[in-house]
């Protein structure tokens, strides 16, 4: 994996669900690529598995399933545990285009 202030640092604002039960993958896999086409180029959609990346999301303090967080410039600005639907998600990422 890039390193995460890699991924982040860049002026489109940056979506990222911190995810790892594998039983709701298929919905969220569903909501994200809804929101990712909805987009387009405006911003990067990225997912997280907190299994395989347990320091990064310590580090984030990420305890709930999912975790959304978007990030512009670096700076973290929303986040929020528990299932969005695709229609928010792209509202609250619309605000940071």
């Amino acid at each position: 994996m890039a390193k995460f202030g890699d991924l982040i640092n860049v002026e489109k604002p940056v979506l990222i669900d911190f995810y790892f039960d594998y039983n709701d993958l298929e919905k969220t896999v569903h909501t994200l690529r809804d929101v990712t086409v909805a987009l387009g180029d405006k911003a990067k959609v990225i997912k997280i598995d907190i299994k395989k990346n347990e320091i990064l999301a310590e580090a984030l303090r990420v305890k709930g399933n999912p975790t959304f967080m978007i990030y512009k410039n670096g700076e973290m600005k929303w986040r929020q545990t528990g299932f969005q639907d695709a229609h928010t998600l792209i509202n609250l990422v619309q605000q940071y285009v």
